[in-house]
């Protein structure tokens, strides 16, 4: 892995584009879909209105291995398979939205990246202030006509407090894949994640 692999390269963005002409990059995308579809069905609550869901992880997963922009076209599948298999509520194009950028970030802040529990704190801290609260409030607004404020309250103080956990789940559930996605040459990285 090239460590000046920066994102402001075109590098970076050609690497990313040719993602889309790997057969085992598409066939793990399609993977990574359905998995992201089937693990939605569970999670744990943790209190009123809080719970912890896995689906994050895979779709971290896939985004550090085939990149920000097969991550897009990735989350739009997901939503929407995700919609057709388990419909709750009216099919909101906002949500899409989401997710797609959800896939991009993980994308922007893994792939090709020297992955380090700092970064993967940023990565899951922009996701969840920026998607999951900035967007995922004004979706809820649009949706059901309550304040913006209404509904940022409860989701500011979820996502902080479900970030330090989420943070902990992704480094260990990427610790435990790095070696043999490193030995398989999906991903050219070192076999632990560092601090910083």
């Amino acid at each position: 892995m090239d460590k000046d692999f920066s994102v402001f390269t075109a590098a970076y963005w050609k690497a990313s584009a040719t993602e889309f002409r790997k057969l085992n990059r598409l066939t793990l995308a399609a993977i990574i879909v359905a998995l992201s579809v089937v693990i939605g069905y569970f999670s744990i609550p943790i209190a009123l209105n809080l719970h912890l869901s896995f689906t994050f992880l895979i779709v971290a997963f896939g985004s550090m291995i085939y990149g920000p922009l097969l991550g897009i076209f990735a989350g739009a599948v997901m939503d929407l398979v995700g919609y057709i298999a388990h419909p709750f509520g009216v099919f909101f194009p906002g949500y899409t939205l989401s997710s797609m950028l959800g896939c991009f970030i993980y994308g922007l802040f893994l792939y090709r990246r020297r992955i380090s529990v700092l970064r993967l704190f940023i990565a899951k801290l922009v996701v969840n202030l920026g998607v999951n609260v900035g967007l995922g409030c004004l979706w809820s607004q649009l949706l059901f006509g309550k304040g913006y404020w209404f509904f940022f309250i409860n989701s500011i103080i979820k996502n902080l407090v479900m970030l330090p956990i989420e943070t902990i789940m992704l480094t260990v559930f990427l610790q435990l894949l790095l070696p043999v996605l490193t030995h398989t040459h999906l991903i050219q990285n070192d076999n632990r994640i560092s601090l910083i």
